[in-house]
């Protein structure tokens, strides 16, 4: 069988659920998608009117702020302040892969990103449809846990379906990076670990 083309296939991925994604997600969409360890329930953080219609989908406090994935650093590059050497040597060696730093954020970002805290939690994924997704959209994604606040996060696409799928424009199926947690979270100036 000869290999895929560029186009038919994305990293691994099909295109045409790429495409509807990135579509959807440009259009003010929340989908679910599979990371690292968990489901994540995602929007277009630029898109504020999305990011508050997913923190009501799971009834999440909008104080607590929320996690950005990215498929490459630079695409950070609008919510967070640049991080000095010191800074970059701690967090870049860790990923892509499941660690989330907070950051401090740049004075633009938007407050629905932070709530009411002075950082930003950022993580530059390692799950290959997570990155794929984040190249097809062309920007970092919101990213939570697929579940009702107080609930476990979803790990599969059907538990996805049967907690939000109605709720949801698109679920991306695919199998989770088999982590058995989700990111672990650290303060990057601090160093202390949250999670």
């Amino acid at each position: 069988m000869p290999p895929a083309t560029p186009t038919t296939h994305h990293r691994g991925l099909p295109l045409w659920p790429l495409k509807k994604a990135a579509r959807l997600i440009h259009q003010g969409g929340v989908i679910a998608w599979p990371t690292e360890a968990v489901y994540g329930l995602g929007c277009n953080p630029y898109d504020a009117q999305a990011v508050l219609r997913l923190l009501r989908l799971k009834r999440r406090d909008p104080a607590q702020g929320l996690i950005l994935t990215a498929a490459d650093f630079a695409q950070f590059a609008d919510f967070i302040a640049p991080p000095d050497a010191n800074l970059r040597d701690k967090i870049m060696p860790t990923w892509p892969g499941p660690v989330t730093w907070i950051l401090p954020a740049a004075p633009a970002c938007p407050r629905w990103l932070t709530g009411d805290h002075p950082g930003l939690a950022v993580r530059v994924t390692a799950h290959p449809i997570a990155r794929a997704l984040s190249h097809a959209c062309g920007m970092p994604l919101v990213s939570t846990s697929a579940n009702r606040h107080g609930r476990r996060p979803a790990r599969t696409a059907l538990q996805t379906r049967r907690q939000l799928g109605r709720q949801l424009d698109m679920i991306i199926s695919g199998a989770t990076g088999g982590d058995k947690n989700p990111s672990q979270i650290y303060h990057a100036t601090s160093g202390a670990r949250l999670r």
